[in-house]
Formats: C-alpha cells, structure tokens, sequence
C-alpha cells in the first residue's frame, strides 16, 4: 500500500498507478532478456560472445547483437525499473529517462560503424531499429501515464 496526499489529508490507495504497471513490466522484460542472452540456442552463436566488441556474433532469438556487456546492461536496466517502479515519480523518472537514453543509444547506432572498435556495445541495425521503437515508447508512456497526475498536482497547487 501506499500513502498520497491529496489537499493536506492522507488517503490510503491501493494497487500500483499505470505508470508504475508500465515501468515494473518494462522492467521484467529487460531482466527477461538479459537473463536469455546468457542461455545458449536462444542465443545463436554463443561460442563467439565477446565481453564488449563488435566482433561478437552472438544474436540474442538470432537477431539482436549481445555480448556480456550488453547482457548486463540489459540486467541492470531491469532491476532499475523494478526499483523504480514503486514510487509513481520513480516510475515515470524511469521511463522518461531510460527513454532518452534508449534514443541516444540510437543515435549511437547510427553515428558509429558496426564494425568500429567505438561499437563496444555492440549494435547492429535490428538493434538501432529496436532502440528507437523503445525510447519513443518508453518516453511516451511515462508522460501519457502521468499526465493526468501532473495536470491534477498543479490544479491542486493552485486551490
């Protein structure tokens, strides 16, 4: 449960607000996907991940390039949208941020060469594909799921 202030009084709520639902699924996913970059098959071409460098091949469902890095990346993500997910401004902060990074990422993908030694992540086009779908996604879920909260917080600033 978790406590609001509305007008000065406490009010006791229930159940997690959209945003929240939101960040804690975005969340799961990402632990869910850092987790199968690790599992051989659903990874193809385990054999040739690298810690971080485009020379690895691995391709996470045969796809997406991963390597250790990436893989952890994606766990750590995860775990912040868990976290973050508690609180609603948490919640929001995660999804807009984690928007904006998703989008310079790419913007990365699309400035540096797949096979140049600055691509450490590594990225390929499905990958850079997938970036933009999420940062835009991600940032507008975080302000369409809060915009209402936004609009009532300063109605109530202002009474």
């Amino acid at each position: 449960m978790s406590n609001s202030s509305t007008t000065g009084r406490r009010v006791r709520t229930t159940g997690r607000t959209a945003v929240q639902k939101a960040a804690l699924a975005i969340g799961a996913v990402f632990l869910l996907v850092g987790v199968l970059g690790f599992i051989p098959g659903v990874t193809s071409d385990y054999g040739t991940m690298s810690f971080a460098s485009h020379h690895s091949e691995a391709k996470l469902l045969g796809l997406f390039q991963v390597s250790i890095l990436h893989n952890i990346v994606h766990l750590l993500f995860g775990v912040a949208g868990v976290v973050l997910a508690k609180t609603v401004s948490g919640a929001r902060r995660y999804l807009v941020v984690g928007g904006i990074i998703y989008l310079a990422l790419f913007l990365y993908g699309l400035l540096v060469g797949q096979n140049s030694s600055a691509n450490f992540v590594p990225v390929n086009t499905a990958d850079d594909i997938l970036h933009l779908v999420l940062g835009l996604g991600m940032i507008g879920l975080g302000v369409a799921l809060t915009r209402r909260l936004a609009g009532a917080g300063s109605r109530n600033a202002r009474a």
